[in-house]
C-alpha cells in the first residue's frame, strides 16, 4: 500500500508501476477526472478536499515540487495527519548549486531560491518522526517531455547548449522511488543515468535519427560551458536497481517509440499495458 502526493509526470508513472506490481495506491489530486486510467486500473483516487480520508501508518511518495504558503504549511499538515511509517521525497540536483561534479558525498549547496526551498523540505522531511529517503533526481525526461520533443517540434528547448546535464528517465526514477518506498536505507542520495551530455549532442542524434535538419542555435561559442555530471549509481546499488535506460540513446528511441502510439493510447495507458 502506497500513498503518493504528485500524481503528475513522475508521480503517473510510479503510480502504473505499483498496480503492475499489485500494490494498494493512493493519491490526492485536484481534479480526479483527470486520472481515469489510473482509476479504471485500480488507484484509489481522492479530491484534496478527502485527503484526510487516506489511509495512515503506510508509505508515501512526495513528488510535489516546492509550494509558497500557505499551501506549503497545508502540505505538511496533511502529511502529518498521515502518520506514514516512511516518506521518499523526490527533490533536485539543483540543490548542489553550482557544483559541476556530483556524487553521494557531495554536499547540498543550492545558489537559488527553488534549490534552497528544495533543501528546505528535504530537511523538513528528515526531521520527522518516519523513516525517509531523499532522491536528488537529474533532469527527468520521458515520453512527451525532454530535448527530444522541441527537436521533433523544430524548437530549441530553454536552455540548450553545449553545457553537461544529467538526466534520467522517468521509468527508471520511478523504480528507484518504488524500490525506496520499501527499503529501510536513508539520507539523501543523487539520482542519474551512466550517460550525462549535453542537449547540443541529444539534438544532433534526434535530427539524424527524425532525418531532419538540425535546429540552429545550440552552441554557444563565447559562453562558458556550464553544466553538471551526477554520478547516481550509489543509491541504485544499495536498492538492487538496474536502469531500464543507463544511456539516454536508448531512452529517447523509447520515446519516440511509445510517442508513436499517443494516438491510440493515453500516456497513462501506454504505461500500463
Amino acid at each position: 500500500m502506497a500513498i503518493i502526493l504528485g500524481l503528475g509526470f513522475t508521480g503517473s508513472r510510479l503510480a502504473g508501476s505499483l498496480l503492475r506490481g499489485g500494490a494498494e495506491v493512493f493519491a490526492a489530486v485536484r481534479g480526479t477526472e483527470r486520472f481515469s486510467e489510473l482509476v479504471t486500473a485500480g488507484a484509489q483516487i481522492s479530491e484534496w478536499t478527502e485527503v484526510t480520508s487516506l489511509p495512515r501508518n503506510t508509505v508515501i511518495a512526495h513528488l510535489i515540487p516546492p509550494l509558497t504558503e500557505p499551501e506549503n504549511s497545508a502540505l505538511r499538515e496533511t502529511i502529518q495527519r498521515l502518520a506514514p511509517k516512511r516518506v521518499v521525497y523526490v527533490s533536485s540536483t539543483g540543490v548542489y548549486g553550482g557544483q559541476t561534479d556530483v556524487d553521494w558525498d557531495t554536499p547540498a549547496e543550492p545558489n537559488d531560491e527553488r534549490g534552497r526551498l528544495r533543501l528546505e523540505e528535504e530537511r523538513w522531511i528528515a526531521s520527522g518522526p518516519w523513516t525517509s529517503l531523499i532522491l536528488r533526481a537529474a533532469a527527468i525526461y520521458g515520453p512527451g517531455r525532454g530535448v527530444h520533443v522541441a527537436i521533433r517540434e523544430g524548437r530549441m528547448p530553454r536552455g540548450a547548449g553545449s553545457g553537461i546535464v544529467s538526466r534520467i528517465h522517468v521509468d527508471d526514477l520511478a523504480a528507484i522511488i518504488e524500490a525506496g518506498l520499501f527499503a529501510d536505507i536513508e539520507g539523501a542520495w543523487p539520482v542519474a543515468d551512466d550517460e550525462p551530455c549535453s542537449s547540443a549532442e541529444i539534438a544532433a542524434w534526434c535530427a539524424q535519427l527524425l532525418q531532419i535538419e538540425p535546429v540552429a542555435g545550440y552552441e554557444n561559442p563565447g559562453k562558458p560551458i556550464i553544466g553538471r555530471r551526477v554520478n547516481g549509481r550509489k543509491i541504485r546499488e544499495i536498492l538492487g536497481v538496474e536502469l531500464k535506460y543507463p544511456a539516454w540513446q536508448a531512452g529517447v528511441a523509447a520515446c519516440f517509440a511509445e510517442e508513436e502510439t499517443a494516438g491510440e493510447k493515453s500516456p497513462i495507458q501506454a504505461d500500463l499495458r
